[in-house]
Order: C-alpha cells, then structure tokens, then sequence
C-alpha cells in the first residue's frame, strides 16, 4: 500500500514518550508525519535536528511536526534528552504504522536486499488529506522544504 497526494490519511496510533499519540489528535488541523530509520543515527539526528530547529515556524502554521520509528520509547526518550529534540516522537515497533503509509520498503545496500523504512515526509491539512508526499528522502533542506510547502497550505 502507498500513500500518496490528495489520499485521506491513515488513521494510527503509536506510543510516544509522553503517552499514545493518535491520528484523531490531530483533527481538524494539519500535521506533519515523517518515518525515519533509526535513532541517534547521522541521517535522522539531522532531520530530527532540522525538524526541532524548525518547530517553532511550524506551530505558528498549526502545525505539529511527529517522527515516528521502529524504536522503543526508551531509545526515543534518550535521543530526545541527547539532542534537546522538541518535537514528538512515537515508537511503531511493529510497523504497522509504517506500512500503512507505505514507509516499509524493500531496499538494497551492497547487493544485499532486505525490508527496510523508506525516509518518508508527509504533510496531511487540515482535512485529513495528504496534501503533500516526500520519499527517499535526503535530509539536507528538507525541514525547510516541507515548511515551504506547509506555508501554501
């Protein structure tokens, strides 16, 4: 299943560090969610880095901005913490969360094939539709992008 512009957004819960965190918490208003591989990894502390650097212009949109991973709550709570990262992270160990937005993905490194998270931005308004898709995504710029594009909402 893939997700994609102008679908209506999946419904989810997943666990954050301050208690579950739901898709109808967000009602009636737009939010970002993005999928990201690993905690305390270069890639993702830069995107979730760029994210909490961003936070700020975000809310004065209404926006919230969510990360969600395979991690554990506990992992989340230490990146947090190592990071002074602001903004919400949610722990989907299973992957269902993932795969509903169709994060989950085969990838390949070094001729070796294997399941892994799609690096993956999505902007969902105010309607719950996505409003706007990023995959494979490339960290440098990309909390300024997606801003831009939340900006046009």
């Amino acid at each position: 299943m893939s997700v994609e512009a102008g679908d209506k957004a999946p419904e989810f819960e997943v666990e954050g560090v301050d208690g579950p965190i739901r898709s109808a918490d967000f009602a009636g208003k737009p939010y970002v969610v993005y999928f990201y591989p690993k905690d305390d990894t270069s890639g993702c502390t830069k995107e979730a880095q760029d994210f909490t650097a961003l936070a700020a212009d975000f809310a004065q949109l209404g926006l919230t901005v969510l990360g969600i991973s395979k991690d554990s709550v506990a992992s989340h709570r230490k990146f947090i913490a190592k990071y002074g990262l602001s903004i919400p992270l949610g722990s989907d160990p299973e992957g269902a969360v993932i795969e509903r937005f169709g994060s989950w993905v085969e990838k390949s490194m070094y001729g070796r094939q294997y399941m892994g998270i799609d690096r993956s931005t999505f902007l969902i308004d105010k309607d719950g539709k996505v409003a706007r898709v990023w995959r494979k995504v490339k960290t440098n710029g990309h909390g300024a992008e997606v801003l831009k594009a939340a900006q046009s909402l």
